[in-house]
């Protein structure tokens, strides 16, 4: 009963934490001036952030979730895409949606 109360108690403290984050108040705009990849890649590193880190660590090292640091050499973005959209595993499905999934998915898949 103790194990299945701190496995509870953890799981929600990884979710709460995953909520949290704090906006540390700097404007996004500086960095979409830069252009090309770096705004996309800032933009997707935020999505991920936002989505996916609480699982998948915050340098896609992996924790709850698997390891993402050569999610590209296994998957296509389109691949990454199904992924995402449908889930796999305990990941839920839609955590992310839009232009926002191509963004993330197109960055994922360049991870190597």
């Amino acid at each position: 009963m103790k194990k299945w109360l701190m496995a509870v108690m953890f799981g929600a403290v990884l979710v709460l934490g995953a909520c949290g984050g704090g906006d540390d108040g700097a404007s996004e705009e500086p960095a979409k001036e830069t252009g090309g990849e770096t705004a996309d890649a800032g933009e997707a590193e935020d999505i991920y952030k936002n989505s996916c880190a609480s699982c998948h660590g915050g340098d896609l090292e992996g924790g709850a979730g698997p390891d993402l640091t050569s999610v590209g050499s296994d998957l296509s973005q389109e691949e990454i895409e199904t992924v995402i959209e449908e889930g796999q595993g305990s990941m839920p499905a839609g955590l992310v949606s839009g232009d926002d999934l191509t963004t993330l998915a197109g960055w994922l898949s360049e991870q190597k």
